[in-house]
């Protein structure tokens, strides 16, 4: 049974609208008492001052320890020699940079230094910047929230169980509505305990619709989400679907029938396929974008959690070895933690710039 639950009218914090359907087998259930309780939600609402390239400097200093700190060690004077390459191969490494992308970076230094007659490695530093915004730039791109009167923008949201992506949802949400675009919500986890909660205790945040059920197939509830999305002439439609492991494969096949179901609802959807990545998985979040990505056809990545890994080099074996675009990532637990990925923002933060 799919059950509607309503966003509460802006006026009227008290009350709740009745949401007229037309399928018989929808309930429409009241959530102004929910009373889901989430440690992750809570600290969500905290307020930062600070600009958006102070907030990523700040929390990307896992990385920076671990990368920039280290590089300025590296090029801290002295003649350029086999030695440093070798230092500056293993800081690459340690920051899980990937060896074919510290190859690929290591390759175009040296014929920098060929090129250009350089003897100082003070002067590499600027060289390595330029090379690593190059290869991130490959990743930088927007989504498209180009919409028609009766064609809402649908974006699928796949990952493992702990990536963040049912968070990640609900930051969505917040951040489309600051665009001035109306947001719903399909609970297609129906697997994961609480991901339901979870996905409604967003909603109420957010005041947006979410459309869930309490058992059953997750494709039905993607696609009434779709659909009562199309009626209602809503801009967006967000979809869970439940975490799972890439080798875990009859749910892969499950989520391929999610995605085509999708397409039922919608000719020209999803629009957008997200796969939420948890950065302090480190080379192990490669694994997953191949796999997913060869199962489902990804649009672009969500890489959450960089604010507690020192891995954050990962963005550039991804860019190396699966240039799949980078929409969004997210650097801590305050709901305007997750913004759109800027190649030159995220390379001077690496760079302590």
């Amino acid at each position: 049974m799919l059950n509607f639950f309503k966003r509460k009218p802006k006026d009227s914090p008290q009350n709740t609208e009745d949401l007229v359907v037309d399928s018989p087998h929808i309930e429409q259930i009241n959530t102004d008492n929910n009373q889901v309780t989430n440690t992750t939600l809570e600290s969500c609402t905290t307020d930062r001052p600070i600009s958006w390239t102070e907030r990523l400097k700040s929390k990307l200093s896992k990385t920076r320890d671990n990368f920039g700190k280290k590089i300025l060690t590296v090029f801290g004077g002295g003649k350029i020699d086999e030695d440093l390459y070798e230092e500056l191969e293993y800081v690459l490494l340690s920051a899980d940079v990937g060896y074919k992308a510290t190859t690929h970076l290591l390759e175009l230094v040296r014929k920098t230094v060929t090129l250009k007659g350089l003897k100082d490695s003070n002067e590499l530093k600027q060289t390595l910047k330029d090379s690593v915004l190059e290869l991130l730039a490959t990743l930088e791109s927007k989504l498209d929230l180009n919409t028609t009167e009766h064609t809402p923008v649908v974006i699928m949201m796949v990952g493992v169980n702990g990536a963040g992506k049912t968070t990640s949802i609900g930051k969505l949400a917040k951040y489309f509505q600051s665009l001035g675009k109306s947001v719903m919500l399909a609970a297609g986890d129906t697997f994961r305990a609480a991901a339901k909660e979870q996905l409604i205790e967003w909603g109420n945040r957010n005041n947006v619709t979410v459309i869930s059920a309490n058992k059953g197939d997750p494709s039905a509830v993607c696609y009434d989400a779709i659909q009562s999305a199309i009626a209602q002439k809503i801009d967006i439609v967000i979809a869970d679907t439940a975490g799972r492991l890439p080798t875990q494969l009859n749910l892969m096949e499950e989520i391929k029938k999610v995605k085509r179901t999708i397409t039922k609802a919608l000719a020209t959807a999803p629009h957008e396929i997200l796969l939420v990545l948890d950065s302090t998985m480190g080379q192990n979040a490669l694994t997953q974008v191949q796999a997913f990505d060869d199962a489902l056809n990804l649009t672009g990545l969500i890489i959450t959690k960089l604010d507690g890994s020192a891995r954050g080099g990962i963005i550039c074996a991804i860019a190396k070895e699966r240039p799949i675009p980078l929409k969004f990532i997210g650097v801590g637990e305050s709901i305007d933690d997750l913004r759109p990925f800027n190649a030159l923002e995220y390379t001077n933060a690496l760079f302590m710039e």
